[in-house]
């Protein structure tokens, strides 16, 4: 199992996760066998925004013995009302089901306080200024919670979080489906049909998820992903929007791929479903390759955007091309160069300074990026 840093958390997560949403109503013994398999398969970090009694104790059970080796994300806002899931705003109701979360659970801690499904302005401002973040902060100064995290469907809603400093760890949903769409106003991406991108329009990198990437890689604010797969809306060919289906692992690919994601959340059910997710972990690359899907879609104009996708190397002069491209769009974002971006920069072994012009990774990138001319503005920008 690979690992990365959830941001400037000190954590290293698995960048395979458990997604627990399709644990609901799975029996105990399930539940108990699908999570201890992730485990001993090095995965780390399960999401628990399910509130229904049920799932928290089996996953409880599941983690019994081996607490220090799960990240738990737990999310306040979740709560189980009239025999189902529902949010709230009332903060006796966010108390109740927190304590109920660690309570079975079995644990005195989360490691991460999500604050859940904040999508719209009026939700931000209700639990920023007031009670429900205060709260989150006094778990933080207590131990009970380790960071806050936001968890959201809306980049605008998203961003502002991070701009603001209010958190540590961002629960996105991310796919390429969703990161090539306009969003609906304040409500998050549209529902992603096999309609979607019919017509003459052509379509790009939406600005604001781009913004809200970059944004967090900058701050160190990690991302974890949900909505990998778009509900498994890209992994069937008469569904998907790009008129050609997806892989898991090419999904999984594309998420991890993208700036600041440390770990893509995956819904198991079963213990062979755990089995299919980790094969992500030892296959070829070439079966992860998600660009031939993307780049043959004529309806995207995705040409001269840097993917970081990777398939410009090998470089004879050792330059992590997509690490120099990212840092050189956040500079592009941002109109400047921020002192985080520099360090960041000057951290890479080998930098823009480096390239020897060949054009040899102009030949491999499948979105025709004229790379070297970028290594030349990255120098101009960096210095070296």
């Amino acid at each position: 199992m690979n690992y990365r840093m959830l941001g400037n958390t000190g954590i290293k997560v698995s960048e395979i996760g458990y997604g627990g949403e399709y644990l609901e109503g799975k029996n105990a013994a399930i539940v108990v066998k699908s999570i201890q398999k992730a485990l001993d398969a090095g995965v780390n970090i399960i999401d628990i925004f399910m509130s229904e009694p049920n799932v928290r104790t089996n996953i409880g059970r599941a983690i019994a013995g081996r607490r220090d080796q799960v990240i738990i994300q737990g999310h306040f806002r979740a709560i189980w009302k009239n025999n189902q899931y529902a949010r709230t705003l009332n903060i006796d109701e966010v108390k109740f089901f927190f304590e109920d979360l660690l309570h079975r659970l079995n644990t005195d801690y989360i490691d991460i306080g999500m604050l859940h499904m904040i999508d719209n302005f009026d939700d931000y401002k209700a639990v920023f200024e007031g009670e429900i973040y205060q709260y989150a902060l006094s778990l933080k100064e207590k131990g009970v919670i380790r960071h806050i995290g936001l968890s959201s469907h809306n980049p605008k809603v998203a961003k502002k979080a991070v701009d603001e400093g209010f958190i540590d760890v961002l629960l996105f949903s991310l796919n390429p489906a969703y990161d090539l769409i306009e969003d609906d106003g304040e409500n998050g991406p549209l529902m992603v049909k096999n309609d979607l991108f019919a017509g003459d329009s052509s379509y790009t990198m939406n600005k604001d998820r781009s913004e809200l990437y970059r944004a967090c890689e900058e701050k160190g604010v990690g991302i974890t992903v949900m909505k990998s797969l778009a509900a498994g809306v890209l992994l069937a060919e008469p569904r998907s929007p790009f008129g050609k289906a997806l892989t898991v692992p090419q999904c999984i690919h594309y998420a991890l791929t993208r700036p600041a994601v440390a770990s893509v959340l995956v819904g198991m059910q079963t213990p062979e479903e755990v089995e299919e997710a980790l094969r992500y972990e030892t296959m070829p690359e070439e079966e992860k390759n998600y660009t031939a899907v993307l780049a043959g879609t004529p309806k995207f104009s995705l040409n001269g955007h840097c993917m970081y996708c990777n398939h410009c190397l090998p470089c004879p002069s050792h330059i992590d091309i997509a690490q120099v491209n990212k840092y050189l769009d956040m500079v592009l974002a941002e109109g400047k160069l921020s002192p985080t971006v520099a360090e960041h920069y000057k951290s890479l072994t080998k930098t823009a300074g480096d390239c020897i012009q060949c054009g040899a990774c102009e030949k491999r990138c499948p979105f025709a990026v004229p790379i070297v001319e970028r290594m030349k503005q990255a120098v101009s920008f960096f210095g070296k």
